[in-house]
């Protein structure tokens, strides 16, 4: 059974909807900037880092009523809207659809994080009995699932991934396979992240995993870089519709292209370093070649996970190396492609699968493979052609979407050019 995508939505600091986002992308702009926040201004002066990639000009309104949108989270805010602009996309009409065919799974690394740190602060001011009733629907990891699958009321499977950084290709894959197993005739996938708090700004940049860069925030981002530094913590959304070829046939849809192949692995190693060796990563890129029944050779675009940290750029260039050999070797004349697009809308955690499904989109839709911007020196022994600085035309029919997570989750999707 094929099952295709037929709508695309997001919300990032590049862009308030895909078409924008995927705009940025092309002409290499970065989202990086000062964190404004009120939240952090008791802190004044105590922050390594002051940098993040905030949805400045976003407004939760164009999507849902004020009042549904004080109830609910900033994360879920984010990821209804992303949600609402791919339905639009898909051109679906829910109330001509049997409800009990149709899903949700949209995951989050962290899920309400603002909302916590609000209620800590104002029982800890005023007591626990100002604490609001809305905390516990508002902070919940699958609030985003679940206030999708009431808005459209669908009845079908519906549930939440939170594997961190993996959580939204989890939650893809995972619809995916529902899919195929026969149990749903459409779904809304996808992940949503919202966690540039002051307790998530400090705990990550403790661990030093986040860009000191505060002088140049643009420059911050620089995955494969030979001086990255960490990488720059942003919030956003990003959701598709997928469905069964014969039901998009069916109503007329405009198909975007085919979710191919689907691939989770766990590197068993540690709870937030990869594994050095790649050995987990290059196993689900394997297992999602194998799954979709293609081989190594026929992948012209790789979206890579990327995030811009010594340990985790390293993990995954050995892992792609090993997979794709001289294919994607550069000093072999390999036309493989790879880039990262968290060079420009930064590591949204969760939602980084979503995200960086409407890059890979837009690199079959046009041709177009985005760049890493702010790579100047490749790391020693990265033998690939990053796209650097500038985004590459070329002919593209096979893209590899790679998300991996904290705790070891590994995931892979691959997306081809549909053929009807």
């Amino acid at each position: 059974m094929k099952v295709v995508i037929t709508g695309s939505g997001g919300v990032t600091n590049i862009g308030l909807d895909a078409t924008s986002i995927w705009d940025a992308m092309v002409r290499g702009q970065s989202g990086a900037g000062p964190i404004t926040g009120d939240d952090f201004k008791p802190w004044d002066g105590q922050w390594d880092v002051r940098i993040a990639g905030e949805a400045k000009d976003f407004d939760p309104s164009k999507r849902m009523d004020n009042r549904e949108a004080r109830r609910i989270d900033r994360f879920a805010q984010l990821g209804i809207s992303a949600a609402c602009e791919a339905v639009e996309r898909a051109n679906i009409d829910f109330e001509k659809e049997d409800p009990t065919r149709c899903g949700v799974v949209i995951g989050s690394g962290i899920g309400g994080i603002q909302t916590i740190e609000q209620g800590v602060k104002l029982m800890a001011e005023k007591g626990p009995g100002r604490v609001s009733p809305f905390t516990v629907p508002r902070l919940m990891v699958n609030a985003c699932s679940g206030l999708a699958s009431i808005r459209w009321g669908l009845q079908g499977p519906s549930s939440s991934h939170a594997t961190a950084c993996a959580s939204s290709g989890h939650s893809i894959g995972d619809a995916l396979r529902i899919m195929q197993r026969g149990e749903a005739d459409v779904m809304i996938a996808g992940g949503a992240e919202a966690a540039i708090s002051p307790i998530c700004i400090a705990a990550f940049a403790s661990m030093k995993a986040l860009s000191t860069r505060n002088d140049a925030p643009e420059k911050a981002s620089r995955p494969f870089d030979k001086d990255r530094d960490g990488f720059l913590l942003a919030e956003g959304a990003g959701i598709v519709v997928l469905e069964t070829e014969e039901h998009a046939k069916a109503r007329g849809a405009e198909i975007i292209a085919e979710l191919a192949g689907y691939a989770a692995t766990s590197d068993a190693a540690h709870i937030t370093a990869p594994d050095a060796s790649g050995r987990g990563a290059g196993r689900s890129m394997k297992l999602a070649l194998l799954d979709a029944g293609m081989n190594p050779e026929e992948i012209d675009y790789i979206n890579a996970h990327g995030t811009s940290t010594p340990l985790g750029d390293a993990a995954e260039v050995a892992a792609v190396l090993e997979v794709f050999g001289d294919h994607a070797r550069k000093s072999a004349g390999g036309r493989l492609l790879m880039s990262s697009t968290k060079s420009m809308h930064g590591h949204c955690l969760g939602a980084s699968g979503g995200v960086e499904m409407i890059a890979c989109l837009g690199a079959i839709r046009h041709g177009v493979a985005p760049p890493t911007i702010n790579l100047d020196q490749p790391d020693d022994g990265f033998d690939l052609d990053f796209v650097p600085h500038s985004a590459k035309d070329g002919p593209i029919q096979c893209v590899m979407n790679n998300t991996f997570g904290f705790g070891g989750h590994n995931v892979t999707l691959l997306i081809r050019r549909y053929q009807g």
